[in-house]
């Protein structure tokens, strides 16, 4: 028969058990719980988790297999991760495997793996090694791989920009909010004399002082506000400042400091000198043009001269013959023919100063100008061929009109070789009796010049390279007037046409000009 004391250890002993037991199963369903969700969170996550044998044998791996490589689970099972490497990559991975397995025991590699249709996906995999805790044995190794092609594509984008970057000839520079330069490539670094590494440059360094000015007070605002300017600046060089062509560009995107800039600068010097020579050459032309025009004009040119100079021969005869029939006649007799001498003479040297103007070389420098004056000017040099030929130039010009953009001697030499154009296209032509000269306003900015004639007009077959160099539709002409006028008005930022046919007739050029901008009113 049990002892008291016997009775009462079964119950307690009892309850400790089922308390133990209890606890046993709280912590199962905790573990399984626990279980359930790293399970979860590895058959979620886009990357690839999975657990492989010391030869390389899937022992498992997660559903983003599917997407990552186009493998069901179930396929990987067995098979060996090694024979899915791209050879070159897994001669790199056999290589420090021993390292890794034996002694570190966790790893990351990026390398390029087989997908099920036969292309290869770049993977960067992070793996550690399980040992068992008493014997130290490999047990199998966990990887987690996720797809990294669009990062290895970026990276070689990258790198093959930084490989042009640096090899082109445009001087190319980084620099930041404090205006230091922070990179600067080959062709910069031979320029402005850098090192190659550090260094404490500034954009002072880089550009001339007005340059630097425009920059700071121009650029950078424009930068800041836009993204983005072009236009020619000024670097500086061994040999003195270089003119370049200069895109700034704020850097902008994922990881890029908002204040940092690129500048890419082309030097533009040999093309400024070609321009320049082009322009020597073109004035050049230009003034043998209207070397050759004053020619054509010379019989007009005779006539201006000389109605003055016979103008003064008589009023000098007339005094002459008072003071002979008088030798003591008051000084103040001849004030008349001296007056009239000396305006004579006024008109004379006005007269030679425009030829001479007309036929001197000069650049062609765009002003504001009145159109009205320079149109008399042109009409005058051309007014006696005219008067020969009996053919009436009229003038219609719009009134009023505002001053245009434009060199006068230039202008004038273009609207002199649309008359002489016209003037000849009139001779000899029934009914070609007039020519018109015109101007109005065609735009807010702009006023046209017409010259129209009433002759036999333009070919179609001519028009279109009308003003091409050395054609011409006279068997007597060089072909050059209509190209150099059209040289002339695009260096004074205008435009020459041949205005379309309305069916009346003859031709009629079309020069248009910029007008003077308005002023600005204050607010």
């Amino acid at each position: 028969m049990a002892s008291d004391d016997d009775s009462r250890r079964r119950p307690s002993r009892r309850a400790e058990l089922e308390a133990r037991c209890a606890e046993l199963e709280a912590r199962n369903a905790v573990l399984t719980a626990e279980k359930r969700h790293y399970q979860w969170l590895a058959e979620s996550t886009t990357d690839l988790i999975s657990r492989h044998a010391r030869d390389g044998t899937f022992l498992y791996a997660s559903r983003a297999a599917r997407d990552l490589l186009g493998y069901d689970p179930e396929e990987l099972i067995g098979a060996s991760a090694y024979d899915l490497f791209h050879p070159s990559d897994l001669a790199a991975l056999l290589n420090k495997s021993p390292r890794v397995y034996y002694h570190d025991g966790f790893y990351q590699q990026t390398y390029r793996f087989r997908a099920r249709d036969g292309h290869y996906v770049w993977l960067e995999t992070t793996s550690r090694t399980r040992r068992d805790p008493a014997t130290g044995e490999l047990l199998d190794i966990l990887c987690v791989s996720r797809d990294v092609g669009r990062r290895i594509r970026a990276e070689a984008n990258r790198e093959r920009l930084a490989r042009v970057v640096e090899s082109t000839t445009d001087y190319v520079l980084f620099v930041d909010g404090q205006e230091r330069l922070f990179y600067s490539n080959e062709a910069a670094r031979r320029q402005l004399s850098l090192p190659r590494e550090g260094g404490d440059t500034r954009l002072e360094h880089a550009y001339t002082p007005a340059s630097l000015a425009e920059l700071r007070e121009i650029v950078l605002p424009a930068v800041a506000r836009y993204g983005s300017w072009s236009g020619e600046l000024e670097m500086c060089g061994p040999r003195g400042p270089v003119p370049v062509l200069s895109v700034v560009l704020a850097h902008r995107g994922p990881g890029a400091e908002p204040d940092h800039l690129s500048l890419l600068n082309r030097d533009i010097g040999l093309r400024k000198a070609a321009e320049a020579q082009a322009r020597r050459h073109q004035e050049q032309i230009a003034h043998a043009n209207r070397l050759a025009t004053t020619g054509e004009l010379a019989s007009n040119i005779a006539h201006e001269l000389n109605q003055p100079l016979g103008a003064i021969a008589n009023y000098a005869s007339g005094a002459l013959v008072q003071l002979a029939a008088d030798p003591s006649r008051p000084a103040g007799d001849l004030e008349l023919p001296l007056t009239r001498i000396s305006d004579q003479v006024q008109r004379l040297a006005e007269r030679l100063r425009h030829i001479r103007t007309f036929v001197r070389k000069g650049q062609t420098r765009p002003r504001p100008v009145v159109l009205a004056e320079v149109v008399d000017a042109a009409c005058r040099l051309c007014e006696w061929q005219y008067h020969q030929a009996g053919v009436w130039l009229a003038h219609e010009l719009a009134a009023p009109l505002p001053r245009v953009q434009a060199d006068p001697v230039a202008l004038e030499q273009v609207l002199v070789n649309l008359l002489l154009n016209a003037l000849e296209a009139s001779r000899d032509h029934p009914g070609a009796d007039r020519v018109a000269i015109r101007a109005r306003r065609t735009g807010s900015r702009e006023v046209t010049v017409t010259v129209g004639d009433r002759g036999p007009g333009i070919a179609a077959e001519d028009a279109a390279r009308i003003f091409a160099p050395f054609h011409s539709t006279r068997s007597d002409g060089l072909g050059m007037g209509l190209a150099i006028s059209h040289s002339l008005m695009e260096a004074m930022g205008g435009r020459l046409v041949l205005a379309p046919d309305d069916g009346s007739g003859g031709a009629t050029f079309a020069a248009t000009l910029l007008t003077e901008p308005a002023p600005l009113t204050p607010a």
